[in-house]
């Protein structure tokens, strides 16, 4: 799977990516992971990716130029066709069956607001859909990515070492476990 992900912070996803399953998956080649930044792609000396809301209010906003030049680089690096995802507190909640159908999709983009998000006319042009994973909010997308990411590897045949341990109702202990802890067999510490 190749998931390409659109941040201003590339590193983050970057260091995100190389511990524990994700990292083990993109060892084996079963995930291949893209950060692009799009001050990258943004003109001027100071490479400037952000403005003032229209209107006025508070914040800045993430400029449509170099998140379109930006998200055309990231689809020219594959033909494969992927879905661009908004990652949003406005958008549809994560749920494990959204995670399955995800994981299923050969790509995806994965589009990291900041700010106070991103131009309206961008998301209305180039984007597929919003995701949110939870009612709150934070400073941008990237944990929102980097969940995705983590959920969606888990999926991919041969990410985990045990795959009994992903089957469908499997992210939940059993009904019958419902407030007892977990603990390690008897002997280990």
């Amino acid at each position: 799977m190749r998931i390409d992900v659109i941040t201003l912070f590339p590193d983050f996803m970057a260091q995100s990516a190389a511990l524990g399953v994700v990292g083990r998956a993109a060892e084996r080649g079963l995930l291949d992971l893209h950060g692009w930044n799009p001050r990258d792609y943004a003109e001027g000396n100071y490479r400037r990716v952000d403005d003032r809301p229209f209107g006025g209010g508070p914040g800045m906003v993430m400029l449509i130029e170099p998140l379109r030049a930006c998200l055309a680089a990231a689809k020219a690096a594959d033909p494969a066709p992927a879905p661009v995802i908004y990652l949003s507190p406005q958008g549809k909640p994560l749920t494990q069956a959204k995670v399955r159908e995800l994981a299923a999709l050969p790509r995806m983009i994965l589009l990291c607001g900041r700010y106070e998000g991103v131009d309206e006319r961008f998301l209305a042009a180039e984007v597929t859909e919003e995701i949110s994973i939870g009612d709150y909010v934070l400073s941008g997308g990237e944990l929102g990515a980097a969940v995705i990411v983590d959920a969606v590897t888990r999926l991919q045949e041969g990410a985990l070492n045990d795959a009994r341990v992903c089957r469908p109702g499997q992210f939940r202990r059993p009904a019958g476990a419902a407030g007892l802890p977990a603990f390690q067999p008897a002997g280990t510490t």
